[in-house]
């Protein structure tokens, strides 16, 4: 809270800090000094213990942005030429004296562009309504931001849409949704808050994308598992896979394991930074039921291949 004695303490000074140091300068110049004359580390001083005192006022007043801007208004109008309204008595002298705790005597000095902004403080004293005091004058003020939630179709995110939300008269404001939004990303629709004199907030819409049984968004890439036969992933071959933009055909490597993953480049989500890329994963399909040809087959396969063991150095692997 504002005190009359603001007006002869220098906070900037306490804690070494120019007036328009910022809240981190004042934050590290305070832990400095702080530590510096702490009493812990200062038994029996009691200068530091004085300076300490001072320090933890200075830092209380600056480190609160209100009490900042009425502290450097009440130093301001502290600081300066005498103002008197003519006349005997009843001028602004007394009418300060009286709002800070004091008689007469004190200085005040009303600075135009350079200094601090009084109209808080001001409207404040004298009642924050019409058209100010004395050449004070409070900002005219936005309407307040509005917030709505929505939810929209996964191809809806990656076109972009127009949703209509209903207000509780009836009418409906139009929101248009960007491509490429993402799961639980705000939109803005500005000028559709609140009304206030200073023109309407804005509406802060949060979007929720509803879950694609194929297509598994990450940032702006996408993952999509891919089934193929046994003789594709062991001989290689070309599969069909399904993008945004339609069927590509894609080539698969010979001898691809199961969990194999393959990048399509530029076949991701397209938005306002970047356009992803489309990640294939593999996965090799074993049939359930073999024909007598097949079995045969695979039977002559497994022969062909007996000498080979993939586990062969699971126990050294697994070891402690």
């Amino acid at each position: 809270m504002a005190s009359q004695d603001w007006v002869d303490k220098d906070f900037y000074a306490v804690l070494g800090v120019s007036k328009d140091a910022s809240e981190a300068d004042i934050k590290k110049a305070y832990r400095k000094l702080a530590r510096q004359n702490h009493p812990d580390t200062n038994a029996g001083d009691a200068e530091a213990e004085r300076r300490f005192k001072d320090i933890t006022e200075a830092n209380s007043v600056l480190s609160d942005p209100e009490e900042r801007q009425q502290y450097d208004a009440i130093r301001a109008m502290g600081s300066g030429a005498r103002f008197q309204a003519g006349g005997s008595g009843g001028g602004y002298d007394d009418m300060f004296g009286g709002m800070f705790g004091g008689g007469g005597g004190q200085r005040v000095r009303y600075q135009n562009g350079d200094g601090p902004d009084l109209s808080d403080l001001f409207g404040g004293m004298f009642g924050g309504g019409g058209g100010g005091y004395g050449g004070f004058q409070q900002q005219p003020q936005r309407g307040a931001d509005r917030q709505a939630e929505t939810t929209i179709s996964f191809k809806g995110s990656m076109e972009g849409t127009t949703i209509g939300l209903r207000e509780p008269n009836g009418e409906t404001i139009d929101v248009r949704i960007p491509a490429g939004v993402k799961d639980g990303q705000t939109v803005r629709a500005r000028g559709k808050g609140r009304p206030g004199a200073a023109g309407p907030g804005d509406l802060l819409v949060k979007v929720r994308v509803k879950e694609h049984p194929f297509f598994a968004r990450e940032g702006d890439d996408l993952r999509v598992h891919i089934p193929v036969t046994f003789a594709e992933a062991a001989l290689g071959g070309q599969v069909s896979v399904p993008t945004l933009n339609g069927d590509v055909k894609v080539k698969v490597p010979a001898g691809s394991p199961s969990g194999k993953v393959l990048r399509l480049k530029g076949r991701g989500v397209k938005s306002a930074k970047r356009q992803g890329d489309l990640y294939v994963v593999l996965d090799v399909v074993v049939p359930s039921r073999l024909s007598k040809e097949a079995k045969a087959a695979v039977e002559a396969f497994a022969a062909a291949t007996a000498g080979e063991d993939p586990r062969a150095d699971l126990a050294e692997r697994a070891k402690l």
